[in-house]
């Protein structure tokens, strides 16, 4: 989509968004490709033991095909929702095609959910096909009862009782399907919320949303698309940043997709994983990038071929930026969004945009700024909340099955984030903290933010959260919840360090008055810290 400038600024004023009338996100993907180059190399499935399967776009184009036709035959039609639980496989990139081939609505679920979780969202979906594996049928079992609309099970490891294999029914499918003329507003995938601050919400994108990712993801990948780049992402594919920060602007850029089905975050895999397959692009969210510290001098020990590295999710934090690229030598491109609206500000240093404690600037098709409670614009330099003005491809077209909540999350035009920043006088944007997660103590409103990244910078620390705990004397009081090193010993001299480390480096009122070590905390499947746990935690013992 975007020509290799120089100049963000020319690039921001002259971009326009393609207006196209027809547009599927299985036709970009794999339909282009299969006719342009179908031996192209799409994705290359990496095995524990190291070895590897590729799919050609031809490959992964017929069998989405297939597939695209079992479950038509099967009576599922234009607007049902098909459930897809499973890992980081080309089993998950398939069904998402055959989905949105015949006009179906893909509900990503996350391996990792528990039954609750799962039984909510099938339910809520109303989903009548899930596509998993032997895992998520060993799940399904306890909650098939409670969702009396699921009609069609498929796995992909076989064909156990009441459940038919995905493999065999394919293979007796023909592997031509005509992809059905949707428009970009014609609904394609549902991706439900982390759930970080109450239900989950069920996310509706329309075929758009792959095109409205494609200046953000281009740019954090510092023009992804040149020749020899291949992908990789440790984020699962049943999140936003898996599938479309990463898997899908990838294949419609005719990159490589690099995939391994772990069921958790190893830092010393995901460098040999980076070095034995020379990946040169990589999406990494901030809690990956930062458990990639704990390895020793991997700049040294690894042959890296990397060139760029995107991250989003949550915000990096100066100390993380800063230590990636004095230990590999290039820029982290951060960049920021959600679920209902993402990639819509970011970094690129092939343009030379990217500033330590910031999420970047307004990216190319975007109009975001920074709003009080009204819906009006606030001067630079001035705490707000992070807003985007629709219309815009990128935005999400509605909660499902939820209007109310749909028109709350709209002041006027602006879709509200509920995320709270600055814009400074260069146009970068610094993230502060979530509404709920700012900190009132003794009138300063403190975003948790700052002191995390803070407490990052300690030699102890592995990883922390910082939420308020209720004072009766300053409303509230900063508590940090922190994960050591290995080695480290949790005591009170230890406390009283990170203390007066934090109070030198940013002040008197923002140190944490309190201090919990913990073994782990408390994490959604994207990655992301679930600080609401963490303060009824520190609300149970105020």
């Amino acid at each position: 989509m975007l020509q290799i400038v120089s100049d963000f600024d020319m690039l921001t004023a002259r971009f326009k968004w393609p207006q196209p009338q027809r547009y599927n996100i299985a036709e970009a993907v794999s339909d282009v490709w299969a006719l342009r180059d179908p031996n192209r190399l799409a994705i290359r499935h990496v095995q524990d033991d190291g070895s590897r399967q590729d799919w050609s776009y031809l490959d992964i184009n017929r069998a989405a095909n297939r597939l695209a036709n079992v479950l038509e035959a099967k009576g599922l039609k234009r607007g049902d929702r098909v459930a897809l639980l499973l890992p980081q496989i080309p089993q998950t990139a398939i069904a998402h095609l055959a989905a949105y081939k015949m006009g179906a609505i893909a509900v990503p679920l996350a391996a990792l959910f528990g039954l609750e979780a799962l039984r909510y969202r099938l339910a809520d979906s109303g989903a009548r096909c899930l596509v998993t594996d032997t895992a998520g049928l060993e799940k399904l079992a306890a909650i098939k009862d409670d969702l009396p609309g699921l009609e069609l099970v498929l796995s992909v490891d076989g064909p156990e009782t009441g459940v038919e294999s995905l493999d065999a029914l394919s293979r007796q499918a023909s592997d031509h399907f005509a992809t059905l003329a949707t428009s970009p507003d014609d609904p394609a995938l549902m991706i439900y919320t982390s759930g970080t601050t109450g239900q989950p919400k069920g996310v509706l994108h329309g075929h758009r949303v792959l095109l409205g990712h494609m200046p953000g993801i281009e740019l954090s990948q510092n023009f992804l698309g040149q020749e020899g780049d291949m992908f990789w992402t440790p984020a699962d594919w049943a999140w936003a940043g898996g599938l479309l920060n990463a898997l899908f602007p990838a294949l419609s850029l005719g990159v490589a997709m690099v995939c391994h089905a772990g069921r958790k975050f190893d830092p010393e895999f995901a460098f040999a994983l980076l070095e034995n397959e020379g990946i040169r692009n990589a999406f990494i969210p901030p809690t990956a990038l930062k458990m990639l510290r704990s390895v020793d001098r991997p700049g040294a020990r690894f042959n890296l071929n990397w060139r760029s590295v995107g991250s989003a999710g949550e915000s990096l934090g100066r100390e993380t930026f800063d230590w990636f690229a004095e230990e590999f030598g290039f820029q982290v491109n951060e960049f920021y969004g959600q679920t209902e609206c993402n990639a819509v500000l970011g970094s690129s240093a092939a343009l030379g945009v990217g500033r330590s404690g910031a999420i970047g600037r307004v990216l190319p098709g975007h109009d975001v700024a920074i709003i009080d409670e009204n819906g009006n614009e606030l001067p630079r330099e001035t705490l707000g909340q992070i807003a985007v003005r629709r219309p815009d491809p990128v935005m999400f077209l509605e909660y499902w099955n939820k209007p109310e909540a749909t028109a709350a999350k709209f002041t006027g035009d602006w879709m509200t984030t509920g995320d709270q920043g600055v814009m400074d006088e260069d146009g970068y944007v610094h993230f502060t903290g979530r509404d709920d997660d700012i900190i009132t103590s003794a009138s300063y409103r403190i975003g948790p933010g700052e002191i995390e990244d803070c407490l990052l910078q300690h030699p102890a620390v592995s990883l922390a959260a910082a939420v308020g705990k209720p004072d009766p004397l300053r409303t509230e009081i900063v508590k940090a919840f922190i994960v050591l090193k290995p080695g480290a010993e949790a005591n009170e001299t230890l406390t009283e360090d990170i203390k007066t480390f934090v109070r030198q480096k940013l002040s008197a009122h923002e140190y944490p008055r309190e201090i919990e070590f913990v073994e782990a905390l408390p994490m959604t499947t994207t990655g992301k810290i679930i600080r609401r746990k963490l303060r009824e935690q520190a609300r149970e013992t105020s």
